[in-house]
């Protein structure tokens, strides 16, 4: 959900739920990013009182509340769901953040799956716990094609809290860009049935590779 108010090192792993003997198509539970080296681009949507000031100045400003949780995705078309192509009311100005990638490891690291699942959790009760304490969770939603319409492979949404929150809005972020004009012009090819040019304005997000161990815990299998 979006606020009221979006190559690893040798040896790195990716995130993957597809059996072998699977279709072949992208992994039912992977992230994937636009992303270089050393950062990563989540998307959220605002109020243009908050996404304005944000991306002119590069940080969140003091209306943006610190105490409540704030859900991140990497990927824009997810992103245009949930906004409605940014014409939700609330969500009016649509941002890419562009974090460290380091950060986005450690929020995985600290965070727990936003759902009870026997296979990964002791019992409900040390979920519960365990959920209350996380400073991050994760859920993963049904990705989205041009249309918005659910795709069978699942797309990463990252909650941050308490600490995880801090260190986004004062140590993760390198920059801000509002991206609500690209969102309106991929919408405008999209109802003209221009497939191919709405397709070619997308931001290129391809799987992002992560240090061994870091999804162990947040896959629901």
């Amino acid at each position: 959900m979006a606020e009221r108010s979006a190559d690893g090192p040798e040896g790195a792993v990716r995130a993957a739920g597809r059996p072998d003997d699977a279709p072949v198509g992208p992994p039912r539970y992977e992230i994937r990013a636009l992303h270089t080296a050393t950062t990563v681009t989540l998307y959220q949507a605002y109020s243009p009182a908050i996404g304005g000031p944000a991306a002119r100045e590069g940080r969140f400003p003091d209306a943006w509340r610190r105490e409540r949780m704030t859900w991140v995705k990497p990927s824009f078309l997810w992103m245009m769901y949930r906004s409605g192509w940014g014409g939700k009311q609330d969500q009016e100005t649509v941002l890419a953040v562009e974090i460290d990638r380091a950060g986005l490891e450690w929020a995985l690291r600290h965070a727990v799956l936003s759902h009870y699942t026997p296979t990964l959790h002791t019992d409900r009760p040390a979920w519960r716990r365990a959920l209350r304490q996380a400073p991050a969770r994760v859920q993963w939603d049904p990705e989205r094609d041009l249309a918005l319409r659910p795709l069978p492979h699942r797309s990463l949404q990252l909650g941050l809290a308490g600490e995880a929150a801090a260190r986004y809005a004062d140590a993760w972020i390198v920059s801000i860009r509002d991206v609500t004009p690209l969102a309106h012009r991929v919408r405008e090819r999209v109802r003209a049935g221009d497939t191919a040019g709405a397709t070619g304005l997308l931001p290129r997000e391809t799987p992002l590779s992560l240090p061994p161990g870091t999804l162990d815990r947040l896959l629901p299998g």
